[in-house]
């Protein structure tokens, strides 16, 4: 075997590892020292964090692990998180239940199995909503804070690999109307784009199989000559940049 079908194969060996590492909740730890994300020029968690201590009733959506919310403790009264992917329920309540917190499984989009106005503070960070929903079960005067990621997120990533986003009808503007049309007043409105750069190739074969509506059906032996173009471009000394967005809402009932 020659020099450069030896590094291939090496290639593929780590490639296969990556896709097959472990997922698990919102933790992408594995790929420390892998990737980086630019930050959007706000702060999501410091908001969150400042709100729920001013709130005796709190809802979480889309909690994933657990992991950012958990970070937000103590909490005081009623404290709910949901999350609608079965795999992180255990997870989030491992993580949340010694909190106080109550885990549920349910469809952050769909019709939520609580009262009208039991929360004082929804938060959502990047998870499907319904805004009539949310501004049913919020409490008069009650806030909704939702980080968001727009249907064009990633598309430069996405159109590499020669795939379509699956959802491409969704932004800040929409966002805000649906919000609007249900009740809310909007106090804050942002929006951002940034870049993330992925130090090598296994590294997006990890996030992608972590993000599986990104590219459907991804597997390294099915996209195997495009990774091999990724791996192209490194060798010829280019980077592996790619395009993310993200808005931010801060809504009132």
């Amino acid at each position: 075997m020659n020099k450069e079908s030896c590094k291939e194969n090496e290639l593929l060996k780590q490639w296969k590892r990556d896709e097959q590492a472990s997922f698990i909740g919102w933790d992408f730890s594995y790929l420390a020292g892998r990737w980086e994300e630019e930050c959007p020029p706000w702060d999501y968690e410091s908001m969150a964090q400042r709100l729920v201590k001013n709130a005796n009733s709190v809802l979480d959506m889309g909690t994933g692990g657990g992991e950012i919310f958990s970070s937000f403790a103590p909490f005081s009264g009623h404290t709910v998180a949901i999350e609608g992917y079965k795999p992180n329920i255990t997870v989030a309540k491992r993580r949340l239940e010694p909190l106080g917190v109550k885990v549920l499984e349910t469809d952050e989009s769909d019709k939520l199995p609580f009262k009208d106005k039991e929360f004082e503070l929804i938060l959502n960070r990047h998870s499907a909503f319904s805004a009539q929903e949310v501004y049913r079960i919020l409490k008069g005067t009650g806030i909704f804070l939702t980080q968001q990621l727009p249907g064009s997120d990633k598309g430069d990533l996405i159109k590499t690999f020669d795939a379509h986003p699956e959802i491409i009808d969704w932004g800040f503007d929409k966002a805000k109307k649906e919000l609007l049309k249900a009740g809310f007043s909007l106090k804050v409105g942002k929006e951002w784009t940034g870049k993330m750069k992925f130090k090598d190739v296994g590294a997006v074969v990890y996030y992608l199989k972590a993000l599986p509506w990104l590219v459907e059906g991804f597997s390294v032996e099915k996209y195997l000559p495009y990774l091999r173009g990724l791996q192209k471009r490194i060798d010829e000394g280019k980077e592996l940049v790619f395009t993310q967005q993200r808005f931010l809402i801060l809504a009132e009932k």
